[in-house]
C-alpha cells in the first residue's frame, strides 16, 4: 500500500501505520523519488499479499487509520483499487440488476405478448446464475473438485471482476435461449394447438439447436480453462457450467415443464398492459384435446 501524505507528516503516520493489525512493516522514503513538492510517499507493507474480498480487510484498517491525519491524502495499491473496485460496482450492482431484469421484462412482455412468461424468465435467469455462483465457490473458493482436476488448492475467495463478467455473458446468453425456445411454443400456441401441444413442437424443433450451441460453447470454454492462471481458469470453467446448467436443466426441463404446469395462464395479456406497449392484447384460446386413434370400421352384420 502506498499512502500519500505531507513530508512533515510522514514519520507520525508511517509509526501509527506500523501499529496496524496486519502489517508487517512501514518504509518511509529518504531519496527524491519518494519526496516531492512536500509530499511523501509512505510504504505499507502487509503480512499476506492483498489479493481479492477476504485478504483486503488490513487495507480497510490502514485507510481507516490514516483518515484520522490531517495531512494523509490517500491511500493506493492493488488492495485500494479492489476496494474501490468493489464499491463502485457491486454498491451499485442491486440497482443495476433491478434496472436489467424490469427492462428485460417489459421488452419480453412486448415480444411475448404475455404477463407471466416474461416473469418466468427472467426469475430463471437469475436461478440459473445464482446456481453459476455457487458451483464457482463450491468448487473454487471451497476446493471441492479444484485440485483434483486442476491441481490448485482452494482459493478461498473468487477474484473481484469474474463474477459481474459471468453475469453479464450469461444473463444475455441464456435470454438468448429463453426467447428462441418461447418464441417456437407462442408460434405453436397461435396456430391453434394445446398448451401441451405447443410445448411439445417447440421444444421438438428447438432443443437440438439450444443443446448443439450449448455444447459448442462448453467445449471453447473447457479449451480455456486449459490455459495458464486461475484466474482465467475460473472464469472459463464459471462460464461452462453455467452455459451446461442453463442448457439442460434450466431450458429443457424447467422452461417447458412450467409453461406446461401454467397452462391458460402463459398467454393473459389484458389490454391495460397491451395498449401502452402498442401490442394487441392476448388471451387464452380453449384448448382442443388432440385427436386420439380413430375406431376400425366394422363390417356390416347380415
Amino acid at each position: 500500500m502506498e499512502v500519500l501524505v505531507r513530508t512533515d507528516q510522514a514519520k507520525p503516520v508511517a509509526a501509527e501505520l506500523a501499529k496496524v493489525d496486519g502489517v508487517s512493516s512501514v518504509l518511509v522514503p529518504v531519496g527524491p523519488a519518494g519526496n516531492r513538492d512536500g509530499q511523501s510517499i509512505v510504504v505499507v507493507i502487509p503480512d499476506h499479499e492483498t489479493v481479492n474480498s477476504k485478504s483486503v480487510d488490513v487495507v480497510k484498517r490502514v485507510k481507516s487509520t490514516a483518515a484520522n491525519f490531517p495531512g494523509v491524502s490517500g491511500v493506493a495499491g492493488i488492495g485500494a483499487a479492489q476496494i474501490d473496485f468493489l464499491h463502485a460496482v457491486y454498491g451499485n450492482f442491486p440497482l443495476m440488476l433491478t434496472i436489467i431484469a424490469l427492462l428485460t421484462y417489459i421488452l419480453l412482455v412486448r415480444a411475448f405478448r404475455s404477463l407471466l412468461l416474461p416473469l418466468k424468465a427472467v426469475l430463471l435467469n437469475l436461478i440459473s446464475l445464482a446456481a453459476t455462483l455457487g458451483l464457482m465457490v463450491l468448487f473454487w473458493q471451497n476446493g471441492h473438485g479444484s485440485n483434483a482436476i486442476f491441481g490448485i488448492a482452494a482459493t478461498g475467495a473468487v477474484t473481484f471482476w469474474i463474477p459481474i463478467m459471468i453475469f453479464a455473458f450469461l444473463f444475455g446468453l441464456s435470454m438468448d435461449y429463453e426467447v428462441f425456445i418461447l418464441s417456437r411454443i407462442r408460434e405453436e400456441y397461435d396456430a391453434g394447438h394445446s398448451t401441451d401441444e405447443a410445448v411439445i413442437e417447440g421444444i421438438g424443433r428447438t432443443g437440438r439447436l439450444v443443446t448443439s450451441a450449448a455444447l459448442i460453447l462448453f467445449l471453447a470454454f473447457a479449451a480455456l480453462a486449459s490455459g495458464p492462471g486461475t484466474d482465467l481458469k475460473t472464469l472459463a470453467t464459471g462460464l461452462g457450467l453455467g452455459i451446461l446448467i442453463d442448457a439442460t436443466i434450466v431450458r429443457m426441463l424447467l422452461v417447458p415443464s412450467l409453461v406446461s404446469l401454467f397452462g391458460k395462464w402463459n398467454w393473459y395479456l389484458p389490454k391495460w398492459a397491451a395498449r401502452p406497449l402498442r401490442v394487441q392484447p392476448s388471451y387464452p384460446h380453449p384448448d382442443q384435446p388432440a385427436p386420439g386413434p380413430q375406431p376400425e370400421p366394422q363390417p356390416p352384420r347380415g
